[in-house]
C-alpha cells in the first residue's frame, strides 16, 4: 500500500467540512447558540414543571446538593445565553410598590420575622411546621415555637409551647370518680381560675386533744445507701385506718358539744384546698345537718388513693388508651393502688419499733378494739385541731375541726425536744417507660442530682406533695420525710427498694414549691359559705347532702344537690354481693 501523509487526507476532505460542532447556520434549531454540556449529564425530560427553579430556596450554590454530587453543574453559568432582552423601552417600566418594608430584617435571636410552611436553611427557621410561627422581641426567643392562635412568645406569656410529638399524643379521656344521676341537681360550676383568686388568712389553729402513740424515727434511712446496698421495702402487718368524718366517735362527741361548726379529716380538707393542681376526678360528700357540716368521703373514694405523675405532661395511659404500648402495671390505677400500699409500708418500716422508746399521746387509739384485732396498731398519732375561720363581718364564730395525723417523733440532736414527723414516700416505677414525665434515674442521680430529682417531682406530682405539705401544716408538724422508694425490677410491681430519705420543714417546703396556704383555706370557707346559703330558708333539722366533684377532663368543680340517701343504697348492695359471696366461698 503507498504510504498516506496527513497532509494528503486533509486534502481529500471537502472545503466545507470542518473538526468542531457544526456552525449556528447548518443547526436544526438555526439561531440558538451552542450549549457546552457535561459527560456526567443524563438525559431527562424536555420541560420538567414539576422541579424547583428557585436556586435560593434550597440553600447552597447553584442548587448543588450533596446527594447530587455525582453530576457535574458544568456549563451552567452559559444559562444566560437563553435569556430574553427585554427592549430598551420596557426598561424604564416599574411597578409601583405601596407595601411598607421594614427598616432592618433581622434572621438572628429576637427576630420578629414571620415564616410559615416548613423551614429551609436558606433564611428561615429550622424545622417548622406550617401554621407556625417564631415570633420574638427579647433575646433568645427565636429559637422557640409557638402556635400563631395563642399569641406566644416570652413577652405575651399566653403562649403553650408544643413539643416535637405533640401531634402524635392520644386525645385523654377520664372517666368521673362517681357516676352522676339524672335526678341529681346541678347547683353552680366554678372553674379554677376562680378558685385560684381566692384568700383567707391562715389560722394558726389549737389542739383540742390527742390520741394514739409513735414510735420513733430510724436515722439510719437518711444516709445514702452504699452501691446494690439498698433496703428492701417490707410489708409489716399492722392495723392502720382511715375512717370518714362522719363516722369518727372523737368528732361526733365534739359535735354534741358545739365545739365547732364544721368538721373535716387532713385527707379531705387537703384535696379541698389543692383542688386547683388536681388533674384526676375526685369527689366530697357534704352533709349539712342542723347548723352542722361534715366533709366526707366514700367508701373505696379515689381520695384514698396516692396517684402517680398526676401532673405530667405525658401522664400515664389507660390501656385502652394505649392500644397494647403499655403493660397494665403501668396504667393509672395500677399505679395508684401501688403508691398507695408503698406509702403505707413505708411509714412503718422506717420507725424503731420499741416497747421501751414509744411516745404514748394523751388518749389510746379510738379506732383499734385489741379484743377484735388480730395486729398490733400501727404509729400514728391523730390530733384534733380546731381553725377559726371568721370574719368580720360574721356574727358568730365559724370554727372548724380537723382529724390531723403524724406518723413518728424524732428527737432534736440540738436541744433533745422531740418533734413530730410526716412520712411520705415518692415511687419510680420506670424512667424509660411512658408516663415517667422524663424524671431521672433515681439510682444515678437521687444523691447526685438530688435537687433536680426533686424539682422534677414537684412538677410531675404538683398535686399529691401539695396535699401532703398541706396536712403537715394542718397538723402543726415539724418536718416532712419523703422517702424514694423504686421497684427492684421495673416489670415488677410487688418488689421495692428503699433508695434513700430527705427531709424537708412543711411550710420551707411549701414555700419552695409556691404552694399558698390561705388561698386553700379562701376555698373551703367560700364552699361553707355557699352550703350555708343554699339551706339558709329550709328546715335546718332536716339533713340535706351535697356532692362536690371535679371534672375529670376539664379543670371545672362542679356542686350536685343529693338525696339523702343517695349512697346508702350502693353501700346496702356491696354489703349483700359481699355477704354472698363469702357464702359462696364457704359452701
Amino acid at each position: 500500500m503507498p504510504h498516506t501523509s496527513i497532509a494528503d487526507l486533509v486534502g481529500a476532505l471537502p472545503a466545507d467540512d470542518t473538526w468542531g460542532p457544526a456552525t449556528p447556520t447548518d443547526n436544526m434549531l438555526g439561531g440558538v447558540p451552542y450549549a457546552p454540556f457535561s459527560k456526567g449529564d443524563k438525559l431527562g425530560r424536555m420541560a420538567d414543571w414539576t422541579s424547583d427553579s428557585k436556586g435560593g430556596e434550597r440553600g447552597g450554590r447553584q442548587q448543588y446538593q450533596r446527594n447530587y454530587r455525582d453530576q457535574q453543574v458544568y456549563g451552567a453559568g452559559a444559562s444566560s445565553l437563553f435569556n430574553v432582552q427585554v427592549a430598551e423601552d420596557e426598561s424604564s417600566f416599574s411597578v409601583v410598590d405601596n407595601t411598607r418594608a421594614s427598616a432592618k430584617r433581622t434572621f438572628g435571636r429576637g427576630g420578629g420575622t414571620v415564616f410559615r410552611g416548613r423551614g429551609q436553611r436558606g433564611g428561615a427557621q429550622r424545622g417548622g411546621r406550617a401554621g407556625f410561627q417564631r415570633v420574638g422581641g427579647g433575646r433568645g426567643q427565636g429559637d422557640r415555637f409557638y402556635d400563631n392562635r395563642s399569641g406566644g412568645g416570652r413577652g405575651n406569656r399566653g403562649g403553650r409551647r408544643f413539643g416535637w410529638r405533640d401531634y402524635d399524643k392520644p386525645q385523654r379521656t377520664r372517666e368521673p370518680s362517681v357516676n352522676i344521676r339524672p335526678e341529681w341537681n346541678l347547683l353552680e360550676e366554678v372553674d379554677f381560675t376562680r378558685l385560684l383568686k381566692l384568700n383567707l388568712e391562715a389560722p394558726e389553729g389549737e389542739d383540742l386533744d390527742s390520741y394514739g402513740f409513735m414510735y420513733y424515727y430510724d436515722r439510719s434511712y437518711d444516709k445514702a445507701p452504699v452501691k446494690g446496698g439498698e433496703r428492701r421495702l417490707q410489708a409489716p402487718e399492722r392495723a392502720a385506718y382511715n375512717v370518714t368524718t362522719s363516722q369518727d366517735p372523737i368528732i361526733q362527741e365534739l359535735a354534741e358539744k358545739d365545739q365547732a361548726t364544721v368538721f373535716a379529716t387532713s385527707d379531705i380538707i387537703s384535696m379541698l384546698m389543692c383542688a386547683p393542681r388536681s388533674v384526676y376526678s375526685w369527689d366530697i360528700v357534704v352533709t349539712h345537718q342542723g347548723n352542722k357540716i361534715y366533709f366526707d368521703k366514700r367508701e373505696g373514694a379515689s381520695l384514698d388513693l396516692v396517684t402517680v405523675n398526676e401532673n405530667a405532661i405525658d401522664a400515664p395511659m389507660e390501656m385502652a388508651e394505649a392500644a397494647g404500648k403499655q403493660e397494665s402495671i403501668n396504667t393509672p390505677n395500677s399505679l395508684a393502688m401501688e403508691a398507695t400500699i408503698i406509702n403505707h409500708n413505708f411509714a412503718l418500716q422506717t420507725v424503731n419499733e420499741s416497747q421501751d422508746a414509744k411516745v404514748e399521746l394523751n388518749n389510746p387509739n379510738p379506732f383499734y378494739n385489741a379484743s377484735e384485732e388480730t395486729e398490733p396498731p400501727a404509729s400514728k398519732g391523730y390530733k384534733y385541731r380546731r381553725f377559726d375561720m371568721s370574719l368580720e363581718r360574721d356574727e358568730e364564730p365559724l370554727n372548724m375541726i380537723i382529724r390531723t395525723e403524724v406518723d413518728a417523733v424524732l428527737k432534736n440532736p440540738v436541744n433533745g425536744e422531740e418533734q413530730q414527723l410526716v412520712l411520705k414516700a415518692l415511687n419510680e416505677f420506670d424512667s424509660k417507660a411512658q408516663g415517667s414525665g422524663n424524671a431521672l434515674d433515681w439510682r444515678s442521680k437521687l444523691w447526685s442530682q438530688r435537687g433536680a430529682v426533686v424539682a422534677t417531682e414537684m412538677k410531675n406530682n404538683s398535686c399529691k406533695l401539695a396535699r401532703w405539705t398541706t396536712q403537715a401544716v394542718l397538723a402543726k408538724a415539724d418536718g416532712m420525710k419523703l422517702g424514694f422508694v423504686s421497684r427492684a425490677n421495673p416489670r415488677n410491681a410487688t418488689s421495692h427498694v428503699v433508695l434513700g430519705v430527705v427531709g424537708y420543714k412543711p411550710r420551707e417546703f411549701a414555700a419552695q414549691m409556691n404552694l399558698n396556704i390561705g388561698n386553700g383555706w379562701g376555698i373551703v370557707r367560700t364552699i361553707v359559705d355557699r352550703i350555708r346559703a343554699l339551706d339558709a330558708d329550709e328546715d335546718p333539722e332536716k339533713p340535706k347532702k351535697y356532692l362536690l366533684i371535679k371534672d375529670p377532663n376539664r379543670p371545672v368543680v362542679r356542686l350536685y344537690s343529693l338525696p339523702v340517701n343517695a349512697f346508702e343504697e350502693d353501700e346496702d348492695e356491696e354489703e349483700a354481693e359481699a355477704q354472698a359471696a363469702k357464702e359462696d366461698d364457704e359452701e
